[in-house]
Order: structure tokens, then sequence, then C-alpha cells
């Protein structure tokens, strides 16, 4: 038999094979068998070389009409095949079952909570601003009346990159960016991560904070005290107690802790019957810091403090998220457990 009879033989060969395939896994072993690097088209033209010249043309025409033959019989049956497989598959589906329902994600608690203090203070008022969370050390600490020696630096625990360039220790710096840009009457919220080197039970490296302020003509420590009670009444409930208790921050003068009555023990201290776990008894926990803006920060961004007043105050989203929910332990925000997680859905 001739090279040319040899190639010509493989198509009725292939077809009778073909029609006994009833898997595409073995159509796969079939085309391997006649179109694979070793199959029987290749070893059939690795005999070429033994041919005269002259008969070469003729094989290798021959081959490759009988190449595209082999792959259009395996195109046709993989196709007849996929489109049983198919149809099988169909015909087990019952339209009438309900459906299942895909799992829904939600936004994480922290961000929910973020989202809600921002439109409590845009109901208020306030502008949103964003700004760089890689600072440099004059809006992180200059400007925010902490010179270079001041001790007040040693609480932030700083993560510096270079001498002058950090991880902004708080979103502060925005506070001072924004009233660089705008002229008073000014009104602003700053939300954002900031960083600081500190790790452990009720710390993280990195952490959700924001900061808000107001500044115009006359403006007194009784309308700051009256924006935080309302503030924190929405968040926490009408019946929410608010105290304040005198503090210390570099950048306002005077400054105060705020304090709101226990949402787990609802300011009694106790939970059936036993000591509170978050005040310890007191009925209070602390939830901000804040106070009225120092005229040397006014000095730093062109406001004159004979003319101007305000106020600033900063808190942890995290730590509210914690008092609002009953979560105990920090680390849970960032464990990603899905049981966690759901719960906020």
């Amino acid at each position: 038999m001739t090279l040319v009879n040899e190639l010509e033989s493989l198509v009725p060969d292939l077809a009778k094979g073909l029609d006994q395939a009833s898997s595409l896994e073995v159509l796969e072993e079939l085309r391997i068998d006649f179109l694979g690097r070793k199959g029987r088209l290749a070893q059939i033209m690795g005999r070429l070389p033994e041919l005269a010249p002259e008969e070469r043309p003729v094989v290798g025409k021959t081959a490759n009409a009988v190449k595209e033959s082999l792959n259009n019989l395996f195109d046709q049956r993989k196709a007849a095949l996929e489109d049983a497989r198919e149809a099988e598959k169909l015909s087990r589906f019952d339209p009438s079952m309900p459906g299942r329902m895909p799992k829904v994600g939600s936004l994480h608690p922290v961000t929910q909570v973020m989202d809600e203090i921002c439109q409590v203070f845009k109901g208020l008022g306030y502008d949103i601003v964003t700004g760089p969370e890689v600072e440099n050390d004059y809006h992180n600490f200059e400007a925010l009346n902490m010179p270079p020696e001041h001790p007040a630096r040693d609480m932030q625990d700083t993560l510096y990159v270079t001498e002058n360039i950090l991880l902004r220790t708080h979103t502060s710096p925005l506070q001072v960016r924004t009233m660089k840009e705008r002229k008073p009457p000014v009104a602003a919220i700053a939300p954002g991560k900031v960083y600081r080197r500190d790790s452990d039970l009720t710390h993280t490296p990195m952490f959700h904070q924001i900061e808000g302020f107001m500044v115009d003509r006359n403006v007194s420590m009784a309308d700051l005290r009256g924006t935080l009670t309302s503030f924190l009444q929405q968040v926490f409930g009408k019946n929410t107690k608010v105290r304040f208790r005198p503090s210390f921050f570099p950048f306002t003068e005077p400054s105060a802790e705020v304090d709101i009555s226990c949402c787990i023990c609802g300011g009694e201290g106790y939970k059936d019957g036993a000591p509170c776990r978050v005040c310890k008894t007191t009925g209070w926990v602390e939830i901000l810091g804040c106070g009225m803006i120092d005229p040397e920060v006014f000095k730093s961004v062109g406001y004159d403090p004979e003319e101007y007043s305000g106020f600033a105050f900063g808190l942890g989203v995290e730590r509210v998220t914690m008092l609002k929910y009953g979560i105990g332990d920090l680390r849970m925000f960032f464990e990603n457990d899905v049981r966690f997680l759901r719960q906020f859905a």
C-alpha cells in the first residue's frame, strides 16, 4: 500500500471509531491516536523522506487534505457529544424547583458606623474632607502646636518613613489643610485610616478615626457640647447621657474628654447582677476627646484668633463600633471571620 493510500484510509478508520465514541473522553483518546504528535498521521508522514523527490509533493498535498478531513470529523462529533451532554443536564432540570439564593455580602461594621457618623454630621451641616495618609511632620505635629521637643509627640507612637515624612497618627492634619484652603465659617469632618506603632489586645497599628471641627465668630464651648450631645444621642440613643471632663490636648485649650452612659449596662454599672466589664461599675465610658481650637493653631493657618474661635474633636471609629454593638475583642474587626461579619448584613 502506498503512502497516499495509507493516508486516505485514515478518514474511514476515524469515521468508524467516531461512530463508537460515546463520550468526550473517548473522543480525546481518538484525537491523540490519529492526530497526536506520535499519532498515525505523524507516523505516516515520518516516512516521507523515504520517497523519491518527485513523489513528495503529491503525498504532502494528500496529507494536508486528510488532516483537514480528520479535524472536521472530530469537530462535528465533539459538537454532537457536547449537545447531548447539555441535553442530558437539561432533562434533569426542574424549573418548578425554588432557586438557591446567592450569599449576599455587606459592608464591614466599622465602615457602617463610619458612614453613619458621617451622615449625622452631614445632617448638622458639616462637609466631609479627605487627605493623604502619608503626611509631613509640619501638618501632623508642628501646625497643631506640637514642635519637635513637645512631649505630646511621645504619645503618638509615630511610624516614620523618613525624618520628616510619616504615616499620619491622626486625621487632625486635615483640620490644618482645610483651614488653609477655606475661610471661616467652616465646619468639616475628616474620616480615615491612621497609623501608630502600637499592637496589643486593645490596639492595632492601623485604625480609623474621625476628626471634626467648626470655626466661625463667637463659637463657644456651649456649641461644642450641644453638637457632640446631639451626635452621640443620634448614634447611641436619645436616652444616652453625656458628660465632659477636663483634659489636655496640645491643639485645643480648654480641652475635655467626653464620656457617655454605658450602653452595655445602661449606666447602672451592673448587668444581670454582675459588674459590667465595659464600664467597670462606673456607669460611664470614654468616647472621644475635644476642646476649643488653640490660638496657636489659628496662627499657623492664617486665621486671626482675636476674630475667630472654634472647636475640634476626634474619635476612634473602632471604639464607637465596639460600644454600639457590644463587641468585646478589637481583633474581631480584622480576622475576617464570616460568622462574625454576616451578623451585620
